[in-house]
């Protein structure tokens, strides 16, 4: 039987009629895709696209402390999911002055980073190197606190570590590759 990249394989109802679905194989794909034996209508359950900004100014990295959950208290990287039809680029400004108070210009892609995010599913995000270019940073609606930290000197209680903290490894070497 084909075997699912999938992390969530719990039972669920079919969008369309209600129904128990399970997990079958797609004709002429190897993927197992969440179907209703009634209706036979195909659940993809794709990643959720989202877009945070690295916040560089004077050498130190811009940081939100969330308000809410999941991770509530924890440090955080500024960005969020995408609205409908945003590219990434966009949305990692526009979470930028929600969650910071500042505006940002992306001068460069570090990444894409999947994670799993409690109660959404699987993440596909999208993390842009990034230059404040106006505003001032301040606590947003989601954030109680903001922070300027050394890459060096980051503090420990880092949100959503299972990419953050890859996403953070790989800033600190390029900004160490680019002093040499």
């Amino acid at each position: 039987m084909a075997e699912s990249k999938t992390k969530y394989r719990e039972t669920r109802f079919c969008e369309k009629c209600g129904n128990r679905t399970e997990w079958k194989p797609v004709e002429g794909n190897s993927v197992l895709v969440e179907t209703c034996p009634i209706c036979g209508h195909h659940m993809f359950r794709n990643s959720k696209p989202c877009a945070g900004a690295l916040i560089l100014d004077a050498g130190k990295l811009l940081l939100i402390k969330r308000d809410i959950e999941p991770f509530k208290d924890f440090w955080d990287i500024p960005g969020g999911f995408l609205e409908e039809s945003e590219h990434p680029r966009d949305g990692a400004i526009r979470e930028t002055k929600e969650e910071a108070g500042v505006e940002i210009e992306p001068t460069e892609i570090l990444g894409i980073f999947l994670d799993l995010y409690e109660g959404q599913g699987v993440t596909h995000n999208t993390y842009y190197i990034a230059k404040v270019i106006g505003g001032r940073a301040i606590a947003g609606e989601e954030s109680k606190d903001v922070g300027w930290f050394e890459i060096d000197d980051l503090p420990e209680n880092i949100a959503f570590p299972n990419h953050a903290n890859e996403v953070l490894r790989l800033l600190r070497e390029k900004l160490k590759d680019s002093l040499k």
